[in-house]
């Protein structure tokens, strides 16, 4: 009897969600956060708590309880998201991973785990540049599966020269592990079967804010219902519906909202399914719209809930300013309206301020500090704020991620504290050293916060907290407000370079297929 070979495969991948009116990511974006290459990338894929993404985790570990392979491990690396990557750093990492391949021998698939809204500071197609040079290092007969954060926006090539690419299915994202144990098990089924995967994509000419794209409700909800529930009733013949809202900041020619179905064998079934799901996204443009909250608003709404014991706490999100799209972390005119109207039992949070956090630590708890947020005033982050206050807590940063989006992950924040604020403080800030999101409530809880004693949060965060914070606010408790930064949902306060267009909702009057 033959035995099957134990497959070989390869696994790489570069993670970078670009916002292109963000400063540049240099190298040590990416090596300060995440950078894992041989036996050290298998070694924090099978930890139990690990920094490594969910989803390569998923794939390794699913991978190892399925059947051998020989895993032949090269770079995992990623950053914050951020501005364009230092094109050196990029073509460094991709010719090291190329010359892995080419030192390997033959590997019977790659697995490549990336963001999919890469650029570099050469390059808008940074994630199709490294399919295809992974590609040809790899050889025509290498099975080559992708998965990618629902913002990624889909190049031809992309789809080209990948076998299937695997898209996150909910946002906020808490399924990286099913997608990742997806990826392991499509591969494995190509590799086992021996079967020719057809893969088609779609683009509109809806580049839409990244608020318009939650999953529990609303249009791009409705529109991954779809692509789920037609593959499940197309059973066997389609691998995977993934619809990638994209995301608008990378502002380049492939942006737009892009339905991407593989099928097995049949390209004519995913060519109908991906026609069949652009259509009915185009017709339902309309609703990829949202109007913010006032920052006026938020401050009478504020008082309201303060003065009212029986209403119900407010989350806020400081929409404008939301590191996991490039934010600087650093704006703080919300925070100065706040103040000036002596909010009360208010927590905001986290600002990346690496050196005041530092001297808050120092300084130790109880200690009076003085000190200017957003000092530097990057262009696009509004206002400086000088501070006064008092030291409450301070933490090394070393935080397990407790739900949503960092659930059951290693973060690592630096020298992190909480000062209390404003004329009776009444207003807690969270200082941070590490450009992250406020997600997950154990980055407050790591200080001592108690998030059901404030009235109100508001958070330097886009979405993923509503996945974090859901204990304590159900959606109609959550507002987006309109505030300044590198994230705004207001799309015409940009100067667009490199969007096609028209494109909806910033062109109405965008036609498709005319």
């Amino acid at each position: 009897m033959h035995k099957a070979r134990t497959p070989r495969v390869a696994i790489a991948g570069i993670i970078l969600e670009s916002n292109s009116f963000a400063p540049v990511v240099k190298s040590e974006g990416f090596t300060d956060y995440l950078y894992l290459e041989g036996d050290q990338l298998l070694k924090s894929a099978r930890a139990t708590t690990s920094f490594a993404p969910r989803e390569l985790a998923a794939f390794v570990q699913t991978m190892d309880c399925t059947g051998p392979w020989e895993p032949v491990p090269l770079i995992v690396t990623a950053s914050p998201p951020g501005g364009p990557a230092d094109h050196d750093f990029f073509e460094t990492v991709v010719s090291t991973i190329e010359s892995g391949l080419a030192g390997a021998g033959e590997v019977d698939a790659v697995y490549i785990v990336n963001h999919g809204a890469m650029t570099t500071t050469e390059q808008y197609d940074a994630d199709g540049e490294i399919v295809a040079r992974i590609r040809r290092a790899a050889g025509s007969a290498a099975r080559i599966v992708m998965t990618l954060d629902l913002h990624g926006n889909i190049s031809e090539r992309m789809v080209e020269d990948t076998d299937c690419i695997i898209g996150y299915v909910t946002n906020p994202h808490v399924d990286q592990i099913q997608r990742g144990e997806e990826a392991a098990g499509v591969l494995r089924q190509m590799l086992a079967n021996n079967y020719e995967c057809a893969s088609v994509l779609v683009r509109l000419p809806i580049a839409p804010p990244t608020v318009t794209l939650l999953t529990r409700a609303g249009p791009y909800a409705d529109v991954i219902a779809l692509g789920q529930r037609r593959c499940a009733e197309l059973g066997g013949a389609i691998i995977n519906v993934s619809v990638f809202g994209g995301f608008v900041f990378s502002d380049t020619p492939k942006n737009g909202i892009a339905v991407v179905v593989t099928a097995r064998h049949d390209r004519a079934v995913a060519q109908a399914l991906a026609d069949e799901i652009a259509e009915y996204t185009w017709s339902i443009r309309d609703r990829f719209t949202r109007t913010l909250t006032s920052t006026a608003e938020a401050i009478n709404l504020a008082a309201s809930v303060t003065n009212d014991p029986d209403a119900k706490p407010v989350i806020f999100s400081d929409a404008g300013d939301n590191p996991g799209g490039g934010g600087s972390g650093t704006t703080c005119d919300f925070l100065g309206d706040l103040i000036a109207n002596d909010a009360q039992k208010v927590v905001y949070g986290s600002f990346f301020e690496p050196a005041i956090a530092q001297e808050c630590v120092h300084a130790g708890v109880g200690a009076e500090v003085s000190f200017e947020l957003n000092a530097k005033k990057p262009s696009g982050t509004g206002n400086s704020l000088p501070i006064k206050g008092r030291v409450v807590a301070v933490a090394d940063g070393k935080v397990t991620g407790r739900r949503g989006i960092f659930r059951g992950r290693a973060l690592s924040l630096g020298h992190m504290a909480a000062v209390e604020v404003g004329e009776s403080h009444g207003i807690t800030i969270v200082l941070l050293s590490m450009r992250v999101q406020t997600a997950d409530p154990a980055m407050f809880e790591t200080l001592g916060i108690d998030i059901a004693d404030a009235r109100v949060v508001v958070v330097k965060s886009r979405g993923h907290f509503r996945a974090g914070f859901d204990l304590w606010f159900e959606p109609e408790q959550v507002y987006e407000i309109d505030t300044p930064g590198y994230t705004s949902p207001v799309l015409d306060r940009f100067d667009w370079t490199g969007l096609p267009r028209p494109v909806f909702p910033l062109d109405p009057a965008t036609r498709w297929k005319d």
